[in-house]
C-alpha cells in the first residue's frame, strides 16, 4: 500500500506546485511598462548630477529642440558599450544628450564618465528608479529621442550604429 500512495501523493503535490507557478505566469498584476511613443514626456522632479540641486524636467526640455535621454548606470556593461555611440553622436549632431543615472553609486558614475568622457548636457539622478518607471523603461541602458516634449522614438537596449543612423535620419 505504502509503495502505491508514495508515487500518487508525489504526482499530487508536484500537480499543485506546477498549478502554482501556471497561475503566477497569468498574473496580470505584474507591471509591463508601454512603449510611449508619441506620448508627451512624464513630469518629474530629481536632483541635478553634478549640483544636486533640485531639477524640474520643465526646465530641462524646451521646445523645437531635439533631445535623446540615456537612461545608463556605471555596472551597466552595455551602457560602457554604447558610450562611443554616444559621445560621436554628442559631437557630429545637435542632439543635445540628457543623462539619467539610474540606480547607481555616484562615486562609481563620477568615474565611469572621467574613464570614458561625459556626452551628457545634464544629467539627473534616479537612485530608486521611479522615474524610469515613469518613462516606460525596462531597464538600462534606454534611449528615448524627444522633440517639442514628446518622445519621437525609444530604443530598448544598447544603441548602435543602425539607431544612431536612423536618428541623423529623423534630425534631418
Amino acid at each position: 500500500m505504502k509503495n502505491k500512495l508514495l508515487p500518487f501523493s508525489f504526482v499530487v503535490v508536484f500537480g499543485v506546485i506546477f498549478y502554482v507557478f501556471y497561475k503566477g505566469l497569468k498574473d496580470s498584476s505584474i507591471y509591463t511598462p508601454d512603449l510611449r511613443v508619441n506620448n508627451d514626456i512624464p513630469v518629474f522632479n530629481s536632483k541635478n548630477f553634478h549640483s544636486g540641486k533640485s531639477v524640474e524636467s520643465s526646465s530641462i526640455f524646451e521646445l523645437d529642440k531635439m533631445y535623446l535621454l540615456n537612461i545608463w548606470s556605471s555596472w551597466c556593461v552595455p551602457c560602457r558599450q554604447e558610450h562611443p555611440l554616444l559621445m560621436s553622436l554628442n559631437s557630429r549632431t545637435n542632439i543635445k544628450i540628457i543623462g539619467m543615472n539610474y540606480k547607481d553609486n555616484l562615486k562609481n558614475a563620477e568615474e565611469f564618465l572621467k574613464e570614458l568622457g561625459n556626452p551628457y548636457k545634464d544629467i539627473f539622478i534616479d537612485l530608486d528608479g521611479t522615474i524610469a518607471i515613469e518613462w516606460g523603461a525596462y531597464g538600462v541602458p534606454e534611449s528615448f529621442l524627444i522633440y517639442n516634449n514628446k518622445i519621437i522614438k525609444k530604443y530598448i537596449g544598447p544603441l548602435n550604429e543602425v539607431s544612431v543612423n536612423e536618428m541623423e535620419l529623423l534630425i534631418k
